[in-house]
């Protein structure tokens, strides 16, 4: 039996040209790129050339590039870092984020409060899982020191208005952070193709979403303000984020965003077709599906993300049946799997708990398949059939 992977959100293949440019930094050219001899200087060369073109794909130049161990951390780093050294500067203790974050961001911001005496306030959303700028600006306070707002939800795969809400923070001199980690592989990061980031200060960036490795990331700066690390030791990345260098990771995320722009700039129409086909494929579930309702926004989302409760229906039940038949799925977040609670996602965006624990979701990528999408609305529609007898 074959395997339609639609959950792709989750993570993605390594692509071959990516594992190719990291192989040299993990055979001939392993060295510590702190070290002086010649083995070292070989691989800080391979860091600063990846550096290079990571800087260039996101519009800023190398030393605004904060390599990080993933998205995470640089989550962690942003809404952290920033208000540490928002505070360090008499900036305010004040964080604003939204409701529906990736956890990176809600824990990040959970810690402040627990240990820093940060007040938090988490932004409301609509049911499509939308904020606006009339609701952060009415939140926003003269102490506010940083407003983390994702570009995409990961869960319901809803994209956030980051232009109108970053002009909103920086009307009140708050730094603005932008998890980018599920539209970098979409849209590019460079403020001047993507308008919409122009009032980031802070963007992050994962590379296992775009077809590069786990475990690299980055924090990319567009601003001056003090950044505390939260990983203390050599004084690497600039004394801003301590530890031995990933080269062949580094390597591999500056490759993964360059091979994304090139087809961006190869198939300038690439979102909206995609998102015709999801729009489709949404069409489909609902129709085969009785009682599938879609979640997140039906327009502003992710081009290939569609995700739906199913009430009556238990949401692991329909995974398992799924991947029985070889459709790979997922419920949300891949790092709240296997937890029996309800998506705090859907929870904010007003779903009952029960309702809440139906969500299923699938992504893709560009090599799959209308074929691919068709089998998996039909063995959808008969999973859940089978459920209900």
């Amino acid at each position: 039996m074959s395997i339609i992977d639609l959950d792709q959100a989750a993570t993605g293949a390594v692509r071959r040209e990516v594992l190719e440019a990291m192989w040299p930094y993990l055979t001939g050219d392993y060295g510590n790129p702190s070290s002086t001899h010649a083995l070292g200087r070989s691989a800080a060369a391979g860091l600063d050339r990846a550096r290079a073109v990571i800087a260039r794909a996101t519009g800023v130049r190398q030393p605004q590039v904060v390599l990080t161990g993933g998205g995470t951390e640089a989550d962690n780093l942003a809404v952290i870092g920033l208000t540490l050294g928002a505070i360090a500067s008499g900036r305010g203790r004040h964080v604003i984020v939204s409701a529906v974050e990736h956890e990176a961001v809600l824990a990040a911001a959970d810690y402040l409060a627990r240990w820093h005496g940060v007040e938090v306030t988490r932004l409301p959303v609509d049911n499509s899982g939308r904020t606006d700028a009339a609701l952060l600006r009415s939140a926003l306070r003269d102490d506010t020191a940083l407003v983390s707002v994702q570009h995409a939800n990961n869960e319901v795969g809803t994209v956030q208005p980051v232009h109108a809400l970053g002009e909103e923070a920086r009307e009140r001199g708050a730094l603005f952070h932008v998890d980018a980690v599920q539209t970098a592989g979409w849209l590019s990061l460079d403020p001047a193709d993507s308008p919409e980031l122009l009032t980031a200060d802070a963007v992050s960036v994962s590379a296992h979403k775009l077809g590069g490795p786990k475990g690299v990331g980055a924090l990319i700066l567009h601003t001056r303000a003090r950044l505390e690390p939260i990983i203390h030791g050599g004084g690497q990345e600039g004394e801003r984020r301590s530890g031995t260098e990933n080269v062949a990771g580094a390597v591999g995320l500056a490759v993964a965003l360059q091979l994304a722009g090139e087809e961006r700039e190869a198939h300038p129409d690439r979102w909206s077709a995609e998102a015709a086909r999801r729009d489709a494929f949404i069409a489909a579930v609902v129709a085969a599906v009785p009682g599938a309702q879609l979640t997140g926004h039906a327009v502003e989302r992710l081009p290939a993300h569609a995700s739906f409760v199913v009430p009556g229906l238990g949401g692991e039940p329909l995974l398992q049946a799924l991947d029985d038949r070889g459709i790979l799925a997922s419920s949300g977040s891949a790092c709240a799997a296997g937890r029996d609670e309800p998506s705090p996602v859907l929870l904010a965006m007003g779903y009952e708990p029960d309702t809440a624990r139906t969500a299923i979701r699938f992504t893709w990528g560009s090599s799959t398949t209308q074929d691919d999408l068709d089998r998996a609305v039909a063995t959808l529609a008969d999973s859940a059939a089978a459920l209900r007898r």
